[in-house]
């Protein structure tokens, strides 16, 4: 497979993901004169929409610039890039976990939704990991305009992530405050490392 093909795919992958997470959005349930009420009670909704939309927006400029490093694929890189997209696929079941619960207001079921939230985020770093050492591992798939020190700079932010979410599965069921700051301390760490990344290649 051509490496032009895998990136159509995944960018497909990731347009279908971003475009069904506002599926989420319904018409609440109202009385004549209410509607305002009941719009403004579904913030949830919007506060995990906008909290995934920027997530998967991230993971997809992270890959799209990963994926400039690469000259050509194996088998290997695409068997891992689809299990990245799997991993990836799986965030809007969270999504809807955390609305629903944040509508609820039950302290355990809040738990359960954020440890699913940052358990899943964690398997996407993994993934990332795995590509990461693939790829360092094989520098014959390289573009031989990319510095050869690249990798020795950013190996590890995908296994800082998975430390941070981590972080946020031990905290959360002791505050789900903290294990959500966690949680969104993981993906603007994400966005950190798209920008060292970006930034390294434009050297």
């Amino acid at each position: 497979m051509k490496l032009s093909r895998l990136l159509a795919f995944s960018d497909g992958v990731f347009a279908i993901l971003i475009t069904i997470l506002v599926l989420d959005f319904k018409v609440p349930t109202y009385r004549t004169g209410h509607l305002l009420t009941a719009v403004v009670q579904q913030w949830p909704v919007l506060a995990a929409y906008l909290l995934s939309f920027m997530y998967i927006g991230i993971l997809w400029l992270f890959h799209h610039d990963l994926f400039s490093v690469f000259a050509q694929i194996d088998r290997n890189v695409n068997l891992l890039n689809l299990l990245m997209l799997f991993a990836i696929t799986l965030i809007n079941y969270p999504t809807s976990l955390l609305s629903h619960t944040l509508m609820q207001h039950d302290r355990r079921d809040l738990q359960v939704a954020f440890v699913s939230y940052a358990a899943i985020a964690l398997f996407i770093s993994a993934t990332f990991l795995l590509l990461y050492r693939y790829l360092k591992a094989h520098p014959e798939l390289k573009s031989k305009q990319v510095d050869p020190e690249l990798f020795a700079t950013i190996s590890y932010d995908p296994l800082r992530s998975m430390l941070i979410y981590l972080a946020s599965i031990i905290a959360t069921p002791f505050s789900v405050s903290l294990g959500a700051l966690l949680l969104i301390g993981g993906i603007v760490f994400h966005f950190y490392a798209y920008l060292h990344l970006s930034r390294r290649l434009a050297v």
